[in-house]
Formats: C-alpha cells, structure tokens, sequence
C-alpha cells in the first residue's frame, strides 16, 4: 500500500494506492503549519479505506510550500554566492538580474575568487587557499549561514566546487553549502540563480520536512517518505532537506503523472484545469516534456529540470464577461464557493455557464436557469476555443492527439476538441496529483561536454549510466527496473574537437517490497 499527499497551498490531497489501483481519496483544506492538514488527510483515508498504519509501505509527498515562498518573498534566508570564475567571470556579477525584492531578501552577498575550467577541463586560473579563506572569514563574520558556490562548467567538472564547498565546512562548520553542479544545469548565471533560491530555502525545507515526519509518527506510520521533484520522480526525505529548490513545479508534474496512471496513457497532452489557471502539459514516455528554455521561478531564471508547461487564465471561477465573449483570465479563486452563482453569489463565473449549459451538476442549477441561452453558447464556445488553443501550442505535430483532463475545472469540456484525437475524463481526477505522487519512480540525470573524437559515444555512455544507475539503487531503485528515460544530445557550435553536450536520464522503480522485508 502507498499513500500519495500533494499539499498545496489551499487543499491538501491524499490517496491510497494498492498496487495502481485507487483505494480512496480525500481533499481537506491545508493548514498553516501544514501538519495538521497532513494528519487530517491521514485520519480520513485511514478511516476510508479500513488499512492500517502499518499495512503502508511508503508515503510520497508533492508540496508547493517552496516555490510558494520564492512566488510570495517570505520564509528566505540571508544567502552568501561564492563565484569561482576570476579574472573571466567579473563582468557579469551574480544576482544582476534579480528583482529588487527578493534580492534583498537574500541580500546580495556576493563574492568573486580566482578559478573555474573550459568546456574541456583546462583551469581558467589556479584556487588560491588564502583567497577562499579571506571570502570564508568575511561571511562568517555577517553572521551568514548560508553559501551557495558557483564555477565555470562545474557539471562536467565539479573538482573546483567540491574544494572550495570542503574548505567552507572546515573553517566554518555552521554553515549550510549548496554546490550549483549539484542542482543545475549548463549555463552559470542560471544555475548560480537556481543553488542561491536552494540555499535561501533550507531553514524552511528544516521545517517542512520535519513537519511531514511528524505528521506521519503523529498517526505511527513508520515507513519510509518520500519527496516529488519537479521531473517527476523521488527524491528521499533527507536529500529533500538539502536540496527543496528541486521540488519547484512538482504540482503539475504530479497532475501529468497521475493522469498517465489513471488512463493508462504514455504519450498525451495533460489538461489540469483548476480554479484559476488551466496548466498544459505533454507525456512522453510517461514522464512530463521537459523545458529546454531558462525558466523563471518568482522572476529570477534558473535551469532546473522543470517541465514544459503552459498556464493559460481558464479555470471554474473565471469571470464571464462581454456576453460570454471573454473568459477570464480574472477569476474569483477560492471564493468561488460564495461568489459564484450557483453557489448564491451574483458573479458569472465558467462554471455558471457550465451548470446554466447542462453540462455540469454544481451547486445549485436553479439560481442560473434565467442567464441567457446565446450568452451561455457564446461562453461555452469560447472555453473550448482557449483549451483548444492551448493544446494546439503544446503539441509537436499537427495531428490530433489523446487529451487526458484533470482537475476540479475539467468538467467546463463539454464537447470535442479539434486539436483532440480522443479525449478522456478518468476517474479520480480530481486528486490526480496526489496519485502522480504516489506513483512516482525514482530517478537521476547527468550532463557533460564531450568530444566523441576523443572518448566514444558508447564509452561515455556506459558511464554515465553506470554513475547513474549506482545513485539510484542508493536512493531505493530495484536495480531490475532501471531503465534509460531521456537521452539528449546537443553539438556545440564553434568548439574544438566536434564537442557535444550529453544529457542522460534514468529511473526505477522504488523497492518497496525489499524494504518491507529488511
């Protein structure tokens, strides 16, 4: 039995998993120290489904308290960024294209030192211990916890990162270090962006974390618990502490993988329609289409592993306004529940017309029976047409293609689409989030600059895949599951040696059943 919890920013969701069939679920409201919404979520599956709490095998657990903080500039700590790229890498400074505010949250405590390598290895300038050592007395003296260290190519050669990260915990043992190879890609100024956000967080990731490891020894549940990253798929309690940026964007990557389980679909486009926004996503493989472009995350540009998606402003409290001629992207969010129209309320919102249309059973019908009947075709018309849009975006051909719809909003699609080939409502949508959590695997990835003229593509690889594959059986893979999820090859234009940037991907499934017995 597994337990999938997706704890957002106004419900918490829960489900109980045996197997891939869907036991139960529930929604209750999350609260604000967040444990208590978990053990709410807890009491009522548990009474639900008649299991008991040492009948679950694992716990997996999506959260949006992390990016909620960046979004919302609150719960971040002072953070100090050590550049390893002198005399190369002064011209850009780090944090040159932050918001105001946010940087002042972490305070722009920057630092330049002698270092970093080329695409290919060569040192750009030698580390000078006395350099690192004055940087190290300096934040310590601020009173400065945190550290974030950036170099030159470090994801294809992260020597120098490890070194001066070492020489920080030595003579300063209270602090916390987040080595930008170990958390971003390619690309220094948005990797440096993406272990500053990680760094500024792990005071709140310290109490989140252990706010989920309360909740379940609250209601004695003893197994292991894990945490959804943004690619879908896990990472455990402990690494999540260390690394919470990763969990950015989960959310809809939750959605995406749930809604594969529930319709048993590999390749589709995913439409999470919520009370506000609709998020449009694509499945490949039965993983989320990843972004190549920089994302922003609370303005500032990072290159994690998020996925590709598109939030367009449709969901079930858009306004309806122009006689149905515009839909949104204004919604009455939460308080859909009162200022809606069937609900009693005096605004139109998507998911009047809907009721008013038939093609929904929501609140009460009676009090939208009088709204004009070319009003409501006019809006119904014009939510299809922006789904519509929006999936034609998404999609990589111009073939039609499966359409999964989750969410709460899902029932404003009322008819077919033509970017659609089929289109499928499955059960339990409402809560496919938590069911991505709790159906997630475990995975990894690398990258590296390499010249197939000196080393062979098959060299490198077996590897990577090798380097890979023994982090994942670490992390709780059954090693028979391993499998190779993502190969990305991309040549570098005007660089020696014919040079490729390689990406690779793997992921298993977590071994529950081995952990149940040992």
């Amino acid at each position: 039995m597994r337990v999938g919890i997706d704890v957002g920013g106004t419900h918490t969701d829960a489900v109980v998993l045996d197997g891939q069939d869907v036991i139960t679920s529930t929604k209750v409201l999350t609260s604000q120290n967040i444990k208590d919404g978990v053990v709410n979520a807890l009491d009522e599956i548990l009474t639900a489904s008649g299991i008991a709490h040492n009948e679950i095998d694992a716990v997996m657990i999506g959260t949006t308290q992390f990016t909620n903080a960046v979004i919302q500039r609150r719960d971040l700590a002072p953070t100090a960024i050590i550049r390893v790229a002198l005399p190369s890498g002064e011209l850009v400074p780090p944090m040159i294209d932050w918001p105001d505010d946010i940087a002042a949250e972490l305070g722009r405590h920057v630092y330049m030192i002698h270092g970093g390598r080329t695409y290919d290895g060569f040192p750009i300038a030698p580390l000078s211990d006395d350099e690192i050592d004055k940087v190290i007395d300096d934040i310590r003296a601020k009173g400065i916890r945190l550290v974030a260290i950036s170099a030159v190519f470090s994801p294809s050669d992260p020597t120098q990162e490890e070194y001066v990260a070492a020489r920080v915990r030595a003579r300063f043992p209270e602090a916390r270090v987040t080595p930008s190879h170990s958390i971003g890609r390619m690309g220094l100024l948005e990797r440096e962006n993406a272990a500053l956000l990680n760094a500024s967080l792990l005071p709140l990731a310290e109490k989140v974390v252990n706010s989920f490891a309360a909740a379940l020894q609250e209601r004695r549940i003893e197994c292991p618990f894990y945490i959804s990253q943004n690619d879908g798929t896990l990472m455990s309690a402990e690494f999540a502490a260390e690394f919470p940026a990763l969990t950015f964007a989960s959310g809809p990557t939750n959605s995406l993988r749930g809604a594969s389980l529930l319709t048993q679909l590999n390749d589709a486009v995913v439409v999470d329609i919520g009370g506000t926004t609709s998020d449009i996503g694509v499945l490949q493989d039965g993983f989320p289409r990843q972004s190549n472009i920089a994302i922003e995350v609370g303005g500032v540009r990072t290159n994690f592993r998020m996925p590709d998606i598109q939030a367009i402003g449709l969901g079930g409290g858009s306004l309806v306004r122009n006689d149905g001629a515009t839909i949104g992207p204004q919604s009455v969010g939460y308080r859909l529940v009162t200022d809606g129209m069937v609900f009693g309320g005096d605004t139109l919102t998507a998911t009047d017309v809907a009721v008013a249309a038939g093609y929904a059973d929501i609140g009460d019908k009676r009090k939208v029976a009088a709204l004009d009947a070319s009003m409501v075709e006019t809006a119904i018309a014009k939510i299809h047409d922006i789904i519509d849009n929006g999936i034609d975006q998404m999609k990589s051909s111009r073939e039609p293609v499966p359409v999964i719809l989750v969410g709460g909003g899902a029932v404003l699609v009322s008819r077919s689409l033509g970017s659609a080939s089929e289109i499928r409502r499955p059960e339990h949508s409402g809560v496919a989030n938590a069911i991505g959590a709790a159906n997630a695997q475990v995975g990894s990835e690398a990258e590296r600059i390499v010249s197939y003229r000196r080393i062979p593509r098959e060299t490198v690889l077996n590897e990577m895949t090798a380097e890979l594959t023994s982090g994942l059986v670490q992390a709780g893979a059954d090693p028979d599951t391993v499998r190779i999820a993502d190969i990305e090859e991309t040549a570098i234009s005007y660089m020696a040696d014919e040079s490729t940037r390689i990406r690779v991907k793997l992921v298993g499934d977590l071994s529950i059943a081995k952990r149940r017995n040992s």
